[in-house]
């Protein structure tokens, strides 16, 4: 069914749709649970009749208007970060009693050194030369967003001083974005940086495991949740990563890696010098206690418990 269609020619026929659906479902939903826009708009209108226990996710930063405002009408709403909830409540007004905080979860099982695959590693190290360097990986679509740019200034300068340094950007180039490809890359070879530009990755936890340190560099737009930091961790790689958005909540300044200012390109090479000269603890376990998969589950469930 399409729920994703912001078409407003097909929308009451989309809830027509909906609603019979629903009605339908032997045993009879206990929740309805819409995570973006056009469903929750969707699912508000079938609701006036059915009535069925309401929660909505806000995932981000969503522009401030009536369209967006769906998404705080839940008789619960869940956030993800307490970034987030402070940007619902500096721009809607809400009963704050109805607010609940479900961080992300990171898969342990996956996301454990212990699973890697050697093989995938090794090969990968030859392609891109990186046997004998020391690694500093960037994982992330190409969008301008991203902090790219501001990664290729800092490696420009670090590799001055510290010539064994590589930098990696992994990540695919989001639509319409092949152009800023092409100028991160001028942007490399104007700064000299060594950079290997690997493209979209599917063994991402190995990504982290052959890198020595992750470096998460959001800079125009926070990350909501920063879940490259959090998997980086799980894995038992330290962090550096932009002082907004989620990634405030995820990592412990000094202790599992470090902060710095979005877009200071500057005090992202002088963060990634200081990390190279110390040694990081309560990386796995800081994960595990606070985002892992499970405690996201649990903390989920007792939140439809509250309306059940």
């Amino acid at each position: 069914m399409d729920v994703c269609s912001k078409n407003p020619l097909t929308f009451f026929r989309r809830v027509r749709a909906l609603r019979h659906a629903l009605t339908a479902l032997r045993p009879a939903p206990d929740i309805l649970h819409p995570r973006s826009r056009v469903p929750a708009w969707l699912v508000w209108y079938v609701n006036k009749k059915l009535r069925i226990p309401f929660v909505t996710t806000v995932h981000g930063f969503n522009s401030v208007s009536r369209y967006s405002a769906i998404m705080i009408k839940g008789q619960r709403v869940i956030y993800g970060s307490p970034s987030i909830k402070d940007y619902i409540q500096q721009n809607y007004s809400l009963d704050a009693s109805i607010l609940r905080y479900v961080p992300r979860g990171i898969d342990m099982a996956y996301f454990d050194p212990a699973q890697t695959d050697p093989s995938f590693i090794d090969a990968f190290r030859r392609e891109h030369n990186l046997d004998g360097k020391y690694v500093i990986t960037i994982v992330g679509r190409i969008t301008e967003w991203k902090g790219h740019d501001c990664f290729i200034r800092a490696l420009g300068q670090v590799q001055k001083v510290h010539p064994n340094v590589v930098g990696v950007v992994a990540g695919g180039v989001w639509h319409g974005k092949e152009d800023y490809l092409d100028e991160l890359k001028q942007l490399a070879a104007d700064h000299g940086a060594d950079i290997r530009f690997v493209g979209s990755q599917s063994q991402v936890r190995d990504i982290y495991a052959l890198s020595d340190l992750i470096v998460s560099a959001a800079n125009t737009k926070p990350e909501t949740f920063g879940r490259t930091a959090a998997e980086a961790l799980a894995m038992n790689r330290p962090v550096i990563a932009s002082a907004h958005g989620g990634s405030l909540d995820i990592l412990l300044d000094g202790e599992n890696g470090y902060f710095f200012e979005p877009g200071n390109a500057d005090e992202l090479a002088q963060r990634i010098q200081d990390a190279m000269d110390r040694e990081f603890t309560n990386m796995r376990p800081h994960i595990d206690q606070h985002f892992s998969l499970d405690h996201m589950t649990e903390t989920e469930l007792a939140v439809y418990s509250e309306l059940l």
